[in-house]
Parts: C-alpha cells; sequence; structure tokens
C-alpha cells in the first residue's frame, strides 16, 4: 500500500519484517531501527539521517541502535 501511495522509503523497528514480507521486486527502500524506545532513538538520529539518506528504490538497510 505505501508503494502504491508512492512513498519512497518505510521507516520501522519491525525487525521480522525481512522474514514476514517478499521483499523481491519492492520498489520502496525499507529502514529498520534496531531499538524503537524514542529516548534512546534520539541519541542516535545521526544514524536515522544517515540511513534515510543513502536509502535507494528496492534496498533494504538496518540500524544499530543500542539498548540503554
Amino acid at each position: 500500500m505505501a508503494e502504491e501511495a508512492a512513498f519512497e522509503i518505510f521507516l520501522t523497528t519491525d525487525k521480522n519484517i525481512r522474514y514476514q514480507q517478499n521483499l523481491a521486486d519492492r520498489v520502496i527502500a525499507i529502514v529498520v531501527l534496531s531499538n524503537s524506545r524514542w529516548p534512546v532513538v534520539r541519541l542516535y538520529i545521526d544514524r536515522v539521517v544517515a540511513a534515510v539518506a543513502a536509502a535507494k528504490p528496492g534496498t533494504y538497510a538496518e540500524v544499530e541502535i543500542p539498548d540503554r
């Protein structure tokens, strides 16, 4: 649905998405954050911004954000 709505990037914390969805032939870029807790994520926002900036159509990237 996101691709049909012309979204370019899907940002998620669902680390299992690569196993739950068929990602072959996807146009949308997928960026997965390894941590969903905002107080921690915001400390590593530079990593998120870099991953989003580097995302290309059809790519999959994981952003490592340590637990604190």
